[in-house]
């Protein structure tokens, strides 16, 4: 008990890596896999495990569907898959539980949960439907007393405005949801397309992707989901020679050349969990027109550090 203090104390009061503009500092290890864009690094019964989503076209897929699983990120080991035609998935952890928020139909109008205590027996259930909404990906926090849901559009024009723009949701229980008026949404002004929700003493971060010098993962908080500010140390990640690092060696030759000649113009979907004080982070590059990689990368700092350390005082 004695020593896990000392680990928690020490892990708290390290001073936070930044780099030389004093952003907080994120070191790319290289990449993971091929074909594979949304995934969610989660602690689950004090394990690391990446949820992804993989896409009929994935260099691995003989099943000509889409389907969610979960990775070992110590072993490699993976689940069985589920979810089969489901997509643009998303994983959060509440107590002994994993959820799973997607949507069955890209650009479509429903969104589900799947909900496991063991990542092989999961219940499906419809959280919201909204006609004539066209809705993508979603991200999933917890704040004080209640759970939000952030949840990406393109359509109807009048609430999305230039697509991609979030909207969001809230429920007390997981269960019953409540979509937040239209003026709760980041932004209809230019592309904005979201990816990663968090929450920290009264501000949300949203994590997400802007068309700029390609495009690059950026970040803005707000303490009414309303009213934006954002990091004065953007962009969070945007396209470097370490996308291209091999970190699996037993990727095949034929995925390691292809990623050698892939044109790269694009970080995006970072997502992220923290584990023994360090946060582990994944994130896809590529050209956003079909040739896409799986990167992953490491902070060596706590999520408080990291959100904290976009906005110094």
């Amino acid at each position: 008990m004695l020593t896990g203090m000392i680990t928690f104390y020490a892990c708290e009061n390290r001073k936070a890596p930044t780099d030389a503009d004093g952003r907080p500092l994120i070191v790319k290890t290289g990449t993971i896999d091929c074909d594979l864009v949304e995934t969610t690094p989660v602690v689950f019964k004090d394990k690391v495990y990446r949820f992804e989503y993989v896409r009929p076209r994935y260099w691995n897929n003989p099943t000509g569907d889409s389907y969610f699983r979960f990775v070992d990120h110590k072993t490699g080991e993976k689940t069985d898959s589920f979810a089969k035609g489901f997509h643009l998935g998303s994983a959060y952890v509440y107590n002994d539980s994993v959820y799973v928020t997607a949507v069955d139909i890209w650009d479509g109008e429903r969104v589900f949960i799947f909900t496991s205590g063991d990542l092989k027996n999961w219940n499906r259930r419809l959280a919201f439907e909204l006609p004539g909404y066209g809705i993508f990906n979603t991200s999933m926090t917890k704040a004080e007393n209640k759970f939000v849901l952030m949840f990406e559009i393109g359509k109807p024009e009048a609430l999305s405005g230039v697509r991609f723009t979030a909207l969001f949701a809230t429920s007390p229980d997981l269960l019953e949801w409540e979509i937040l008026s239209p003026d709760h949404n980041y932004a209809k002004d230019r592309y904005t397309a979201p990816h990663c929700l968090r929450y920290l003493d009264g501000w949300y971060y949203n994590f997400f992707l802007e068309a700029h010098n390609g495009y690059e993962m950026r970040v803005v908080r707000s303490k009414d989901l309303i009213q934006w500010e954002p990091s004065p140390l953007n962009p969070v990640l945007k396209v470097s020679a370490e996308d291209k690092q091999i970190a699996h060696e037993s990727l095949p030759d034929t995925l390691i050349q292809r990623i050698a000649e892939a044109e790269n113009r694009n970080n995006s979907d970072l997502d992220f969990c923290e584990y023994n004080g360090q946060l582990v982070i994944n994130y896809s590059w590529g050209n956003q027109r079909g040739a896409e990689f799986l990167a992953e990368a490491v902070y060596e700092g706590t999520m408080e550090q990291f959100l904290r350390g976009w906005f110094p005082e």
